[in-house]
């Protein structure tokens, strides 16, 4: 068992002081937005095994069979196939969606033929995989989830009174459920955009003087003055996690998240088309062949079971489940068949001989036994075999 120390990655939307909070540390004044558990090749994390530190990834490629387990490399190759996050949210992230894993496959192969760079800003495709993820709340969580009804839709917009809404309320109105919505999006998204700018100024305006079912579309226009995806989120069901509640997000899903702290466990992939909500590249022609154009309620998902608390998804690639463990308790000895990731997010429980605070975490290879006791929470990310 390792003892990981892991990146935090600093892009702009992230809070300034949710994960310091987390981790007992002072805060920097500088956004920290994810810490990545994992050996995504973009911040894998590091380990010592008393021969100097190294990658986690490095250790997986030199005994893939003996860090994942043969069963876990028949089934998914030599690489660990999930990537486990803490995300703090102090601003939205880009309204996006995720590929499946067909379309990941050839949109990498059409942008590696055609001789794309990886770290283009224009790039769509980072791999070949596919991004099913999976966002559990450790505070109060506000995101978006899944298109809305289209009349459901077509009333919220028509309540604004905002006159450059009206065709986007009668298009939603006037087709079957699919063709409206992406009628609607596509519309949105090319736009004029000064025409558009001023549709958002006036939209975001009413919104902040009617509030209720309005307010968290409200705020976007301050951290995205004039940009499209704050029409396109209104197309979208409003989410609010409480502490312990997750989220599971399919591809083709759109979503993004606005407001809170919560650990997010997906594929291993950094493959997202975005919608808007980003000074970032858009590519609208891409994005309409991933998005799945039908309403969708989003689901919120509750653990499940005893001692181990499991978040159930349709995903082989991950598996979530959460331990809440009380001074005295029993303790728990984990399966060892698959890796796994644990994660503190609460406390000093132990796992093995190991004390762990919050933020911290270690990487269990497959085969070694684990006991947990102590008290405190604990995340534990792995695979289904």
């Amino acid at each position: 068992m390792d003892r990981l120390t892991n990146t935090i990655r600093p892009y702009a939307w992230g809070s300034t002081t949710a994960i310091p909070a987390l981790l007992g540390a002072e805060p920097t004044g500088e956004p920290q937005a994810e810490m990545w558990m994992g050996a995504h090749p973009g911040a894998p994390s590091r380990l010592d095994r008393g021969a100097g530190g190294t990658t986690l990834s490095a250790v997986i490629a030199a005994d893939p069979e003996g860090e994942l387990g043969s069963a876990a490399v028949a089934k998914f190759g030599p690489a660990l196939p999930f990537l486990l996050k803490i995300l703090a949210a102090g601003a939205p992230l880009s309204l996006q969606v995720h590929p499946d894993l067909a379309q990941a496959g050839a949109g990498f192969e059409d942008e590696e033929r055609r001789g794309v760079p990886i770290d283009a800003g224009h790039r769509n495709y980072k791999d070949a995989n596919h991004k099913p993820e999976l966002i559990c709340a450790l505070t109060p969580f506000d995101g978006l989830c899944g298109f809305r009804p289209p009349r459901e839709a077509a009333d919220l917009l028509e309540g604004l009174g905002v006159d450059s809404l009206k065709p986007y309320v009668d298009l939603l109105r006037a087709h079957p459920e699919e063709a409206a919505l992406r009628e609607v999006l596509t519309a949105v998204l090319t736009a004029d955009r000064e025409e558009m700018a001023r549709t958002v100024t006036e939209t975001a305006a009413a919104a902040e003087r009617l509030g209720g079912p309005y307010a968290p579309y409200a705020g976007l226009v301050h951290d995205y003055p004039g940009d499209p995806g704050v029409i396109a989120a209104m197309l979208l069901n409003h989410v609010r996690l409480q502490p312990g509640e997750a989220m599971f997000l399919g591809a083709g899903i759109p979503h993004a998240y606005l407001d809170g702290l919560g650990v997010e466990l997906m594929a291993n992939s950094d493959n997202v088309l975005r919608c808007g909500l980003t000074p970032k590249h858009v590519d609208v022609p891409e994005l309409l062949k991933v998005v799945v154009f039908e309403p969708s309620a989003p689901g919120v998902l509750r653990p499940e079971g005893g001692a181990e608390e499991v978040y159930e998804t349709p995903i082989d690639e991950f598996r979530l489940s959460r331990f809440v463990l009380a001074p005295g308790g029993a303790p728990h000895t984990l399966p060892d068949a698959a890796p796994q990731i644990l994660l503190c997010t609460a406390g000093a429980p132990t796992a093995g001989e190991l004390t762990l605070a919050p933020g911290e975490s270690v990487f269990v290879p497959a085969g070694e036994k684990v006991e947990l006791s102590g008290s405190g929470t604990i995340f534990r990310a792995t695979l289904v075999l």
